[in-house]
């Protein structure tokens, strides 16, 4: 192979891995978008008091309105990372991307975050109260709960059917650059 044939190949390659990072970065924007709305409409719609947003940006400052606007901007990298570890599954799971892989994906990323990470908040974060101290002068927040429940009984459910709906749209569209 000739120097030229092994650069144009590089290239090509480059090319390729750019495209493909581009394509991973679309769909995790309309991805964390589909979660973030949901989430937002559930709230509003009073099915749930889960602020994700507010409990990311307050982990760093205690105005309300900076936290917000913080915590979104937070949430939606984290959104956009997280799709590149959707990928990476997809593509080296060995089921491939689609849907209803998505779908899967989705559920147990769901259960994680509700079972693992928000439990761990309240010993993690300045504003959030225990589950056994209750609020304070500085830990004002109330504490998610088992399965988030301290925030609505009906916030498990939109939990999971946000990160579902994170988790088909990801899928759904990981197929069409796989």
């Amino acid at each position: 192979m000739s120097e030229t044939e092994r650069l144009s190949m590089q290239a090509a390659m480059e090319v390729d891995m750019a495209l493909a990072v581009l394509g991973i970065l679309v769909w995790a924007v309309i991805a964390t978008l589909a979660m973030s709305s949901l989430m937002f409409v559930s709230q509003f719609r009073g099915w749930s008091r889960l602020d994700l947003p507010l409990l990311l940006g307050s982990l760093f400052t205690g105005d309300r309105e900076s936290a917000s606007l913080l915590g979104f901007l937070l949430n939606f990298a984290g959104g956009c990372l997280i799709a590149f570890l959707y990928y990476f599954a997809f593509a080296f799971g060995g089921s491939g991307a689609g849907w209803s892989a998505g779908l899967v994906a989705g559920l147990v990323h769901g259960l994680v975050s509700l079972t693992v990470f928000l439990p761990v908040l309240s010993h993690i974060h300045p504003r959030l109260a225990s589950e056994h101290d209750g609020a304070g002068v500085r830990r004002r927040l109330e504490p998610p709960g088992f399965l988030a429940l301290n925030y609505g009984y009906r916030t498990p459910l939109v939990a999971l059917a946000a990160h579902a709906v994170y988790g088909t749209v990801l899928g759904a569209g990981f197929r069409l650059l796989m």
